[in-house]
């Protein structure tokens, strides 16, 4: 493990498992150790995560605004085109707060993958879909199940989805959209519930789409400043998120579906649900931590223990993911890594070529890198927690800093748990050596 600078401050040496960590957060650092090839990992890494991103987010809304309460969804992972020229409130010159440089509509080199795949033909986009040969969008409803699944954790959208009100937007929906339809009609008089808990879902296919609105261009905008030579540390690559956190903290959280024309809405924006509270934190919470065991790899036994009882115990998300593209973290990440390895940097697929076992080994190093570049990120949302609700990294009053440092250790402490596996689960050891490959 790394050894971090000791902070300038008047507490005694952490006595924390992992102090050193402890120690590099207090002075306003990253779990990730900073150097130069952790720093072109994550931001190669961005950069590949935020093409995909950019379809994610579009075939979200999409979801979410037109394919609704549908039963049988066959067509929603094609996205028409309207969502592909959908302007990024966080990109172009007409941004409600510029983020990234480049256009708002979807990324170049999106499209020209979306027109010739991996087969480089170009083809109907039905057939890239049937071969595969496409954006993994199971991905991102995997995610968006796990957000949905493990509720309950603050904010106030979730227990709102739970009101009168929210019940009352979402059958007045929901009779829009099966008007004319007999048989939706009958199945929606005889499966009330049924519809409202896919309200539900299609509700969390737009927060998800809404919070990778924003991620997309900031990461875009983190690889471009670094290709300028202007984003030269890893923790530079943290407080930029960290800022960014901030910048967009109150950007609206809603739902709205489009029926014939009209906008229903099911979460108003007037309800004041806010991207920070409703989408970015319980998504790190339930997609870096938590997920569910992926199917087929672990038993569902709950009476013989073998998954948490306890919802806070999971301990299956990305941040624990195996490094082999075999699908054992609850979010499959071979999905995801095979959606990210079109779109690496050149920098990046010469620094795997040097460090490989051949091509096919390709995967696997991005997915350490993935998870490097994901620590960094929990880094900034607990290093934003922190400027939220604690006080300054160089605050004179020694409680306020024990205070600090007990919320830095208690985030750790998640990693250090012997319950279910979970201290030999978690990779943070395994970032702190650079030959973790």
């Amino acid at each position: 493990m790394s050894v971090a600078t000791q902070p300038k401050t008047q507490l005694p040496p952490s006595t924390h498992p992992f102090a050193d960590i402890v120690h590099r957060l207090e002075a306003g650092g990253s779990m990730l150790p900073d150097t130069p090839e952790n720093l072109m990992q994550i931001i190669g890494l961005y950069k590949a995560y935020a093409v995909p991103m950019d379809f994610y987010w579009r075939d979200l809304l999409y979801i979410a605004e037109q394919v609704f309460v549908d039963p049988l969804p066959f067509f929603k992972f094609i996205i028409p085109e309207e969502y592909l020229q959908l302007a990024n409130h966080y990109a172009g010159d007409n941004a409600d707060l510029r983020i990234w440089r480049g256009p708002a509509t979807a990324h170049p080199e999106l499209l020209e993958f979306m027109e010739k795949g991996e087969l480089k033909r170009k083809l109907p986009r039905i057939l890239h879909h049937l071969w595969h040969d496409r954006i993994n969008m199971e991905f991102a409803e995997e995610c968006m199940r796990a957000m949905l699944w493990h509720r309950d954790m603050g904010g106030l959208l979730d227990p709102y989805m739970d009101s009168e009100e929210y019940k009352q937007n979402a059958d007045r929906a929901i009779r829009a959209y099966i008007q004319g339809n007999p048989l939706l009609q009958g199945l929606y008089k005889l499966f009330p519930d049924m519809f409202i808990e896919l309200c539900r879902q299609a509700t969390m296919y737009s927060v998800l789409g809404l919070f990778w609105e924003v991620m997309a261009p900031v990461f875009f905008e983190m690889s471009d400043l670094y290709d300028e030579g202007k984003l030269t540390s890893v923790p530079e690559a943290m407080n930029f998120l960290v800022n960014g956190i901030f910048a967009i903290a109150g950007r609206p959280i809603y739902h709205r579906v489009r029926i014939r024309g009209e906008w229903y809405d099911i979460v108003p924006k007037s309800k004041g649900f806010t991207w920070l509270y409703e989408a970015a934190f319980p998504y790190v919470e339930a997609v870096f931590y938590r997920t569910s065991p992926f199917r087929g790899t672990k038993s569902y036994n709950a009476q013989a223990n073998q998954v948490p009882v306890n919802q806070l115990d999971f301990h299956y998300g990305i941040l624990y993911a195996d490094k082999f593209p075999v699908g054992t973290a609850g979010i499959p990440p071979t999905l995801l890594h095979q959606d990210m390895y079109h779109f690496l940097p050149q920098y990046l697929v010469d620094y795997y070529r040097q460090h490989c076992r051949g091509d096919e080994d390709m995967l696997i190093q991005l997915g350490v890198s993935f998870q490097r570049s994901m620590y960094n990120v929990t880094s900034a949302v607990i290093q934003a927690g922190r400027a939220a609700f604690l006080y300054p990294l160089d605050d004179p009053n020694p409680r306020h800093l024990m205070m600090n440092r007990r919320y830095f250790e208690g985030q750790l402490n998640r990693f250090t748990r012997p319950e279910y596996g979970i201290r030999e689960a978690a990779r943070l050891t395994c970032i702190q050596d650079q030959n973790y490959r």
